[in-house]
């Protein structure tokens, strides 16, 4: 019987919660490079590198629209905010903003200003 002798290496690189490779800009970029001289599709590629095909996209797309330099998604920013003065649902106050989200309270000057914050 033939035996068959193996190594396993493990990539060093940062993984996510179900053990796929979370890449970095640079390595990003990088990928983008090499696709660009490969000549093959995007699928192509996408599984000879072995990353996510709609990830590779995404990036593409954000290199499209930048005008070829591609920064990291930008984290959201959060507000902390205390509404006082009662409970919302009986004090009468009600905003609705135009992407269809509803504010309701009691403090005009509170709601005021998470819709400026929501907004912003």
């Amino acid at each position: 019987m033939e035996s068959i002798d193996t190594e396993v290496c493990e990539d060093p690189g940062k993984r996510d919660r179900k053990g796929r490779r979370v890449l970095g800009r640079d390595e990003w970029h990088r990928l983008m490079a090499e696709y660009d001289g490969s000549g093959l599709t995007q699928e192509a590629f996408c599984k000879r590198e072995g990353v996510n095909y709609h990830t590779f996209v995404a990036w593409l797309g954000r290199r499209k629209r930048s005008g070829g330099e591609v920064d990291e998604p930008v984290p959201a920013k959060f507000h902390e905010l205390t509404l006082s003065g009662g409970s919302a649902s009986g004090s009468g106050l009600e905003v609705a903003l135009p992407d269809g989200t509803v504010l309701r309270g009691g403090d005009a000057e509170a709601l005021a200003r998470l819709a400026r914050l929501l907004r912003s």
